[in-house]
């Protein structure tokens, strides 16, 4: 008669720790958006198929840009502390991202957390930002080579526009 009572009582005791490891101690893009949540009684809004909309964007960027996360919190009226959201920010999104924006309006009516970290040869992004009575939560996923690139086409095209621009302008001065 033990033995079968020993069975469920076991169930239970490795029942409860899978349930908590498996919640990761809310971690990540998750982990965020549930504290904020949780913090400042809102709900967030999840764009629905996002894992769909992730690929699409990957395929249509050639690969600069994947795993895309996002959510909005609308109707976000609390006051918030920069001080505290940076703290909770950190915390919840765990070893290996590095802020390298912060910024906060006087009032704190807006707040911008921008956190970086790598990801072999891609590097992570993850924004926080709130203007006003809306907040975003974004992460992505990019191949800085490929933005490079990217970026360098439109560079380079703009700074031979100016320079023949600037040419133009100093024959006209010489004439």
């Amino acid at each position: 008669m033990r033995m079968y009572l020993l069975i469920p009582v076991c169930a239970v005791a490795l029942a409860v720790p899978v349930t908590v490891l498996a919640n990761g101690g809310g971690r990540g893009f998750n982990g965020v958006v549930d504290a904020i949540e949780s913090q400042y009684h809102v709900h967030a809004t999840r764009i629905p198929f996002m894992g769909l909309i992730s690929f699409v964007a990957s395929r249509a960027s050639h690969g600069a840009a994947g795993n895309l996360h996002v959510a909005e919190f609308e109707n976000f009226s609390a006051d918030v502390d920069g001080q505290e959201l940076n703290r909770m920010v950190e915390q919840k999104l765990g070893n290996g991202w590095e802020r390298v924006v912060r910024e906060t309006s006087k009032a704190g009516h807006e707040q911008s957390l921008i956190f970086m970290r790598p990801e072999g040869a891609r590097m992570g992004l993850f924004v926080v930002d709130k203007d006003s009575n809306e907040m975003d939560v974004v992460q992505v996923s990019v191949d800085p080579q490929h933005i490079n690139e990217e970026v360098g086409h439109y560079t380079h095209h703009h700074g031979s526009n100016d320079a023949s621009h600037d040419d133009s302008d100093s024959d006209k001065d010489k004439n």
